[in-house]
């Protein structure tokens, strides 16, 4: 979690100073959700994520540096930088990527489960999104297909309260739970701002998966601290609900289950420092990398013709 807040803060800060390109979308204030289910998932395991995706990234195991190579758009970087931040990835470990649209994870990973299913395979996928998603078609066309051929997907909702600008109950009137239900599979909710209480959940909804008993619902209550992008003045959101957001920390709430287990503030803050300086490190790798080149953009955009002459 320290590792995502750090990255997150370091990307506010090289996004306002025009080092990273495109637009951003932080996930500050929701990494117990990425960590807690971080720690859970194996290396054969798949995940879709959504916009709001580096923590999701960076738990399933992209390194700093490839991570930073890719967001400020280096040749070094996974996708050799045309990826960014939407849509980061590495199939390599299983990170099917973030992607832009609004629901757009949950049929890939309902295809990757398929993939698990058709191969024999005990891996599992994870289709990452919010709750804005859940007013999407695709959402529940893809329930009703896990559902009905028993695919090994884990549905995760990071239900922040916010469709990009709108509170979700003025777009969305059903429930999750009551949306699984009718199609007959198992949900549960959790605090999402507890990384044990995710970290437990997800155990158990794996565990399920694993065992052949089809998909799962798990929907994390968390809360957004930044805007839908980086940038966004919140204009729309009332000033009492930010000021609170350092109630649900998830970070600082961690630290003091540290402390009850008698871990002491000075050990965290050697981790932080740590990772603040690991983290500094990829920054400055990355500005050293190479820049793009652009007559090699559009190299993987059209296919090679060959000109096939007749008599």
């Amino acid at each position: 979690m320290i590792t995502i807040r750090i990255v997150e803060t370091q990307l506010s800060r090289l996004f306002a100073d025009g080092e990273v390109p495109g637009f951003i979308h932080l996930s500050v204030g929701q990494e117990a959700v990425a960590a807690g289910l971080g720690g859970v998932l194996r290396a054969t395991d798949t995940v879709a994520s959504t916009h709001r995706g580096h923590g999701h990234a960076l738990a399933k195991g992209i390194s700093l540096d490839d991570f930073f190579f890719e967001l400020m758009a280096r040749d070094e970087g996974i996708c050799r930088g045309r990826g960014g931040s939407m849509h980061v990835a590495n199939l390599s470990i299983g990170m099917l990527g973030a992607n832009a649209i609004v629901g757009a994870s949950v049929p890939i990973a309902l295809g990757s489960a398929l993939s698990h299913q058709v191969a024999g395979s005990d891996a599992i996928a994870v289709a990452f999104f919010g709750d804005g998603a859940m007013a999407e078609g695709v959402l529940h066309e893809s329930l009703n297909m896990a559902a009905l051929w028993q695919l090994p997907l884990l549905f995760v909702c990071e239900n922040n309260g916010w469709a990009e600008f709108s509170p979700t109950a003025e777009q969305f009137v059903a429930d999750l739970k009551n949306l699984a239900n009718a199609f007959g599979i198992p949900h549960a909710k959790v605090n999402g701002n507890q990384v044990l209480e995710v970290e437990q959940a997800g155990q158990q909804a794996v565990a399920a998966i694993r065992a052949g008993q089809g998909p799962y619902v798990l929907e994390c209550m968390t809360h957004r601290w930044r805007g839908h992008y980086e940038g966004d003045p919140q204009k729309y959101r009332d000033a009492s609900e930010l000021e609170l957001l350092g109630d649900h920390d998830p970070v600082m709430l961690f630290q003091r289950v540290l402390r009850e287990y008698g871990i002491p503030d000075e050990e965290i803050e050697q981790m932080r420092v740590a990772v603040h300086a690991q983290v500094e490190g990829a920054v400055e790798r990355a500005r050293q990398g190479t820049l793009p080149v652009w007559a090699d953009a559009c190299r993987d955009v059209y296919a090679h013709t060959i000109e096939v002459r007749h008599g």
